[in-house]
């Protein structure tokens, strides 16, 4: 493990530099594992940390000629603290898990496509016309008055 100072960060980083695996005292495999890294006062968690790719291969063998590449490890709930370890707990854990996860990114794209689907809708409807070409248009109706009828009903009164 390595302890770094970045300053862009402002804080210590610790990075779990490479896993050295012994089997049976003959056969040793190492793997580079610099992809596992956290702020020095945080611990490191991980659900796989693993050299299968379905994983995500966070463990990688650090030579062709090493036994490690005929190896494949996964260790489950993986959690590490290099520095600071206070009564043997581990702190607040900085996790692999990304925030863009795949289901998450295309949940946002659908939403994206939908609400520009409503915009284009709504748009639609705010800009709809009223046609009238077509309909026939009731008009007021005048009937003249006869003169002739009038003077006849005034006559009979």
């Amino acid at each position: 493990m390595s302890n770094t100072f970045y300053e862009s960060a402002g804080q210590n980083w610790f990075t779990l530099d490479n896993v050295y695996i012994h089997y049976n005292w003959t056969h040793e495999a190492t793997f580079n594992a610099t992809d596992v890294y956290a702020p020095s006062t945080n611990s490191y968690h991980c659900q796989h940390v693993s050299s299968l790719q379905k994983y995500d291969t966070l463990l990688v063998p650090s030579a062709n000629t090493d036994h490690a590449a005929h190896w494949h490890i996964t260790f489950t709930d993986f959690q590490i603290q290099a520095f600071t370890v206070h009564s043997s707990k581990f702190a607040a854990a900085s996790d692999c898990a990304t925030f863009f996860t795949p289901a998450i990114l295309m949940g946002l794209i659908t939403s994206l496509i939908l609400l520009l689907v409503l915009a284009y809708a709504l748009h639609m409807v705010v800009h709809l016309k009223h046609i009238d070409r077509y309909e026939e248009h009731k008009t007021t109706v005048y009937f003249p008055r006869n003169t002739e009828a009038e003077s006849t009903e005034k006559n009979n009164l």
